[in-house]
């Protein structure tokens, strides 16, 4: 009993750093709730995130102040047109032994070999580096001249966005959009935070965000995640959501026939339950619920679904369709 009380501790003192990593994220953003959570979520269920929003709404602040928070190494990479592949992953350098004389490649690695990185403007750049991430963000893993690499754990890949309909944007592949965890949506602030904004950022106030946590609480708080309980009702729940997203399946909307041309696969399914658990531990329970999937279906699912032709002409977004879709999948009943 000693032992299991002392787990407990232990998880209820993570927990607590885990309300002194908002008020630390807080000190550098206003407002943002929301965003903010997410991507706390996407911390603890282990996966990624991609951050879209326009230019000046704080995305690039935002992952900024979360690698201040946490004792963990932290690099940013400005994606850009001419960036290679080898600008992430790292190169292979041909050195010489002064007392031999002899050379040698030795791998140089790039900046993706850290625990925390920041993919700033990700579809700025073209489809081949953007591709460069994708082992990375699946294997946790870099392969070079037929060598594996392991990235240290634990391994965050925090993309920003531009709107795709903006200039000089490389929409990302299906492939990669899949391997985030959570697709998030940074919007304007309301007029107060726009205000406080105005008034914090014009000053001497510092924005120097104090380190709060360590990898190894945040590698804690992963396993006690898994440990988080799905009833068997939800989880059917969940499964008939994603399976409703795909236009051949029998469980299928009329809205889905309509404006999907291609449904979430199973990592879908997989990120919501995940999701859900994070957000049950984050908000000190341990056990999700209906609302943890009702407020992370869209976050996970919106850029896991492929629209029609027919959806953009009638300006319909995958958010609608997921709304429509947790309104029309039932419930199983008990």
């Amino acid at each position: 009993m000693n032992a299991i009380a002392h787990n407990e501790a232990t998880m209820r003192q993570h927990l607590a750093q885990l309300g002194q990593l908002r008020d630390a994220i807080a000190h550098a953003i206003v407002g943002q709730h929301d965003v903010v959570e997410q991507l706390l979520i996407g911390l603890l269920a282990g996966g990624h995130c991609l951050l879209e929003g326009a230019p000046g709404l704080g995305k690039t602040l935002l992952v900024r102040s979360l690698g201040q928070a946490l004792s963990l190494d932290f690099r940013r990479v400005q994606f850009t047109p001419d960036l290679m592949p080898s600008d992430i992953l790292g190169t292979e350098l041909l050195e010489e032994d002064h007392g031999t004389g002899k050379r040698a490649f030795r791998f140089q690695k790039g900046p993706i070999f850290t625990h925390l990185l920041l993919a700033d403007e990700i579809n700025r750049t073209p489809p081949k580096t953007q591709a460069a991430l994708l082992e990375a963000m699946s294997e946790r893993t870099v392969s070079y001249a037929g060598t594996t690499y392991t990235l240290p754990a634990p391994f965050f890949v925090l993309a920003t966005q531009n709107p795709l309909e903006q200039a000089g944007t490389y929409p990302l592949p299906e492939a990669q959009l899949d391997r985030f965890l959570l697709h998030v949506r940074v919007d304007y602030p309301s007029e107060q935070e726009e205000r406080d904004i105005l008034s914090q950022t014009t000053g001497n106030r510092s924005d120097q965000v104090p380190k709060v946590m360590e990898g190894a609480a945040i590698l804690a708080l992963q396993g006690h995640v898994r440990d988080v309980h799905v009833g068997s009702d939800l989880l059917t729940w969940i499964n008939r959501l994603v399976r409703a997203s795909r236009p051949g399946d029998a469980l299928a909307t009329d809205d889905v026939r309509k404006y999907v041309r291609w449904g979430a696969g199973p990592r879908a399914g997989q990120s919501l339950v995940l999701a859900a658990k994070a957000r049950a531990l984050l908000h000190g329970r341990f056990a999700a619920t209906r609302e943890d999937v009702i407020a992370l279906a869209s976050p996970v699912m919106r850029h896991r679904l492929l629209l029609t032709f027919a959806a953009e002409a009638e300006q319909k977004q995958a958010d609608d369709v997921i709304a429509a879709l947790l309104r029309a999948v039932p419930y199983p009943a008990s």
